[in-house]
């Protein structure tokens, strides 16, 4: 299925289970046949809690983690960015649209299932150049 495909269904069923509160069982299948495997670890990182949205006080920026098995990876929705090496090597390099971490970013937001952080903005630096420092570390 082409990348911009792939991206329209996940926005889709994302805006639907938004509205509905759930994903439902269609909107489930539909997301499976598109995405296969990647839908699969993408839930699997929603039901097990590992979607984060740091949230950082008074100014309100926001920074979206999934913890990965290799680290946490930084995501940025609106881009369609991830820190992960699957986003660089096969999302990058056109094979498929998006990596299973911006999937599961996207339906976790969609159905409000993730842990919210709220941080000082005193500390946003300093996580920021953490993220930043574990993808030079992954060799990115």
């Amino acid at each position: 299925m082409a990348n911009s495909e792939e991206r329209r269904a996940l926005e889709s069923v994302c805006d639907e289970a938004r509205s509905a509160g759930t994903l439902t069982s269609g909107q489930w299948s539909r997301l499976r046949s598109v995405f296969g495997e990647r839908f699969d670890k993408a839930w699997r990182l929603v039901e097990e809690g590992r979607v984060k949205r740091y949230v950082f006080e008074p100014s309100g920026r926001t920074a979206w983690i999934i913890v990965g098995r290799g680290g946490e990876y930084r995501i940025l929705p609106s881009a369609g960015y991830c820190s992960c090496n699957d986003f660089y090597f096969r999302v990058v390099d056109g094979d498929t649209g998006v990596c299973y971490h911006l999937i599961g970013q996207r339906l976790a937001e969609a159905l409000g299932s993730y842990d919210e952080v709220r941080e000082p903005d005193e500390v946003h630096e300093s996580l920021i150049a953490e993220w930043r420092s574990q993808l030079l570390e992954d060799g990115m």
